[in-house]
């Protein structure tokens, strides 16, 4: 598959997933996986979860503005960033974010988040 197609479609899934149903998530995270979300560090897919879950607000919407992506060593992973906006309910303003993941392959073929890095972008 294109490295581009695929990022599309994993970073397509990722924001739909969070947007709706951010426990369906778990299944993209591995043990030795981790979330640096806004500075704060967090191993294992069930701490990553617990997190995104735990966040002060249950829903928002994504809109996505730029996916790059590179392949990432010999072992076929895929560095995967995305910039782009949320939007919170109730809220009038956007706030824009980066987000990058490392894509790791898995012996059924698919991928998993191996990294995971967020942060909102104060201009």
């Amino acid at each position: 598959m294109d490295p581009d197609a695929l990022a599309k479609a994993f970073v397509d899934h990722y924001y739909t997933t969070f947007d709706n149903n951010r426990a369906q998530l778990a299944n993209l995270y591995q043990d030795a996986s981790m979330l640096t979300f806004e500075g704060q560090k967090v191993q294992g897919a069930q701490n990553i979860v617990a997190k995104l879950t735990g966040l002060s607000f249950q829903q928002c919407k994504h809109q996505i503005s730029t996916v790059d992506c590179q392949p990432s060593g010999p072992a076929g992973g895929m560095l995967v960033f995305v910039s782009g906006t949320l939007q919170l309910p109730g809220e009038s303003h956007v706030l824009k974010f980066s987000q990058m993941f490392h894509l790791m392959p898995t012996p059924q073929g698919s991928f998993y988040v191996f990294n995971d890095i967020f942060r909102l972008n104060y201009a």
